[in-house]
């Protein structure tokens, strides 16, 4: 009887095991295939060689872009070096990225893992640039002010909170007023690959201020892109294991309402709005398998999809760009400038193109 209970119990254990890795398989979208679509007048970024994994591009055409990214689970090129910020100016007919100089007598440079950014520019026009940072795989909130003659960015401080332990995206609402998404509940690498597996959906979406800290959405498979409408009625984010974009509706005391969702056949990433169309633009992983398992041989290809109307019965979903991998690895971002298009990824490189 013993016998026969144990393994019961082991074919149950084995039957349950098989049902979460077809889940996991479908969440990760590992069998999808890409079909490439092109565009005209693009060549790679120069200077970006180790990932730009996020980039926030200001109303005067000034990109800033994030590099260097340790994630766990995701293979880095450069794993003993900081990342940085990279400025570039979307106005030039050939442009070039340069690194920003950071400073600030508190700031650790060394153990710089720059993720998420957000920026905020005040009514006297001081542009402030917030970066999710990941010191010792630990989440942190910096808070620079631009400062655009000398290029660089003077560090102001540094934010933490209980209810921030893994930062993935921001959206800046204020100089030290933002959302932030938690891609996952637990800190313990090994029970975060857990919860991935499993699809636990116990991520969330957190509202910060210097007086106030609440959870203001909850319940996502990986919570990863958030951003804001240019009216700042709505606010967007990404689902990425559910493969949705969300829209909330925010509210004078900052909560949230949810007003709809959208489906998509990808692994959706970082949101960009243009702030004059009102256009959701997505970097987005085909393949999820391949983010998570590098393989240079079979590398992770690119999508870039463009949302007009989300607010409507009938949005128009484009996808803009598609790759396999044989130009751009595994985009995290797009966003729009002038009829120019910069597209940002994971592992490296960057695209820019001209629309």
């Amino acid at each position: 009887m013993a016998k026969l209970m144990v393994l019961t119990l082991l074919g149950l254990g084995l039957a349950l095991f098989r049902d979460h890795r077809s889940s996991y398989l479908t969440r990760m979208n590992a069998f999808r295939e890409i079909k490439p679509v092109e565009l005209p007048n693009c060549k790679l970024v120069k200077g970006i060689e180790t990932g730009s994994e996020d980039l926030e591009v200001l109303h005067n055409g000034l990109a800033f872009i994030s590099t260097g990214l340790k994630y766990p689970g995701i293979k880095s090129f450069e794993p003993d070096k900081p990342g940085k910020i990279l400025l570039m100016d979307l106005n030039e007919e050939d442009p070039v990225v340069l690194e920003l100089r950071i400073t600030g007598s508190n700031f650790d440079l060394s153990s710089f893992n720059p993720h998420g950014i957000s920026t905020f520019t005040d009514e006297d026009n001081t542009v402030y640039l917030l970066v999710v940072s990941h010191p010792d795989l630990k989440s942190t909130v910096e808070l620079f002010k631009f400062q655009e003659e000398e290029k660089s960015l003077l560090h102001l401080k540094t934010i933490k909170h209980k209810l921030l332990p893994n930062i993935n995206d921001i959206v800046a609402v204020g100089p030290e007023h933002f959302y932030a998404t938690i891609d996952h509940y637990f800190v313990d690498t090994y029970l975060t690959s857990w919860e991935i597996y499993l699809g636990l959906a116990w991520s969330y979406v957190v509202y910060y201020s210097p007086n106030e800290v609440q959870v203001m959405a909850s319940g996502f498979d990986f919570a990863n892109g958030i951003n804001i409408s240019p009216d700042g009625k709505y606010v967007y984010i990404s689902e990425l294991m559910a493969h949705k974009i969300h829209v909330y509706e925010k509210h004078a005391n900052w909560t949230l309402t949810p007003l709809k969702s959208l489906d998509f056949n990808t692994l959706v990433d970082n949101i960009s709005v243009d702030p004059v169309t009102g256009d959701l633009w997505i970097g987005c992983h085909p393949n999820g398998i391949k983010i998570f398992s590098y393989d240079a041989e079979n590398p992770p290809g690119s999508e870039v999809l463009q949302i007009q109307d989300i607010l409507t019965e009938e949005p128009k979903v484009t996808v803009v760009y598609a790759d396999n991998g044989t130009v751009l690895q595994g985009s995290t971002v797009a966003a729009v400038y002038k009829g120019k298009l910069l597209v940002g990824t994971v592992f490296h490189r960057a695209l820019y193109c001209k629309l």
